[in-house]
């Protein structure tokens, strides 16, 4: 919604009540069926109102219901090879989460949301590791089942022992292997590990965007070193008048169970960089290939759906001031979400 239709709302309503949006058509036809759209989040459920208009940007859940809604109504029917189970599934979808000028955190209320593995996976990328006991001592253990338990990562010889994980998302995004300059693919010379992150954080420092600020997780020649090849497989940032904006690009999403979890990972990244920069903090852009909704999850959705987005939490984090500070003492317990009042988590089936 632009600065004029806002100014408008704010004029017509400067408290919200039930004839708001009545007030709306009457006084502005010109206002847009999508403002009007809107303007409905606002009035759901909510019984008292301050005294000027929430910004939707509060209500990130939002974005996220109109993600499944846009899934359940266009996707198709079909049964996943790898899984053996039906999903609902749909090519192609976005969402927009924009924090410039707020403090309020895309981390979903509508489903109470464990935000500390979330924090200490982001850390565990950020810092290159490959082994699940290094995730667990940051309070993440959702690598455990991919490192020990998955039998096509058990039966890889590239496998080095227990917890190992093998060139996954953060190993890439700090130690990609590529030929030296000068030297060609059929020399011996050995590989040059390629730190993505830092040099474009370096980048992004200097205010250098040269629309190459990419880290990238897809190794095809490495994929097979990999206990699970990455959903998550691309991201860009982009500087536009001292504002930092991310893009991520996800290839497989898992709408109820994985994406609530990439959404505030990814959020938490701008928020870090732009931070350790010193830019202000603009939108996480999420692009999502194939985003499904598996057969046995689709009960427990619609009962989140039922519920009523409430504000979202407020993000207090420590003091950092470049990317070693995230490589050594920063800890999961160092993040406080302020303000989350989230409804029930919901355990949604996981397919392996």
């Amino acid at each position: 919604m632009d600065k004029n239709k806002i100014k408008a709302l704010k004029q017509i309503c400067p408290k919200l009540d039930e004839s708001c949006v009545e007030k709306v058509k009457e006084r502005c036809p010109d206002l847009d069926n999508e403002c009007l759209t809107q303007m409905d989040y606002y009035l759901v459920g909510r019984e008292n109102f301050p005294d000027t208009p929430i910004s939707r940007r509060e209500y990130f859940d939002n974005e996220y219901f109109k993600l499944c809604e846009t899934v359940i109504k266009n996707g198709k029917w079909q049964r996943n090879a790898r899984t053996g189970k039906n999903c609902l599934t749909y090519m192609g979808a976005m969402m927009k989460f924009d924090m410039e000028n707020t403090d309020c955190f895309p981390l979903l209320t509508t489903k109470k949301m464990a935000y500390t593995p979330m924090i200490g996976e982001l850390l565990g990328f950020i810092r290159g590791y490959d082994n699940a006991a290094q995730f667990r001592e940051l309070g993440c253990n959702i690598w455990d089942a991919n490192a020990n338990k998955s039998k096509h990562w058990l039966d890889n010889p590239n496998r080095v022992g227990e917890d190992d994980l093998g060139r996954i998302y953060g190993v890439q995004a700090r130690e990609w292997r590529g030929l030296p300059d000068g030297f060609s693919i059929n020399s011996n010379t050995p590989f040059k590990e390629i730190d993505q992150l830092q040099n474009v954080i370096e980048k992004i420092v200097k205010r250098i965007d040269d629309r190459r600020l990419i880290v990238s997780h897809w190794n095809p020649s490495e994929l097979n070193q990999m206990a699970l090849p990455p959903c998550h497989l691309l991201y860009q940032f982009g500087i536009i008048n001292n504002t930092l904006h991310l893009c991520m690009y996800q290839r497989s999403a898992d709408i109820p169970l994985g994406v609530p979890f990439n959404i505030a990972s990814y959020a938490l990244l701008l928020k870090l960089v732009a931070k350790i920069s010193g830019l202000e903090c603009g939108s996480f852009t999420h692009f999502l290939a194939n985003a499904h909704i598996y057969e046995d999850q689709l009960d427990d959705l619609y009962t989140q759906l039922e519920r009523n987005p409430r504000v979202s939490p407020e993000l207090e984090m420590p003091e950092i001031y470049d990317l070693e500070d995230l490589e050594t003492w920063v800890i999961p317990d160092n993040f406080k979400f302020k303000h989350y009042d989230p409804h029930p988590a919901i355990k949604f089936k996981f397919s392996k």
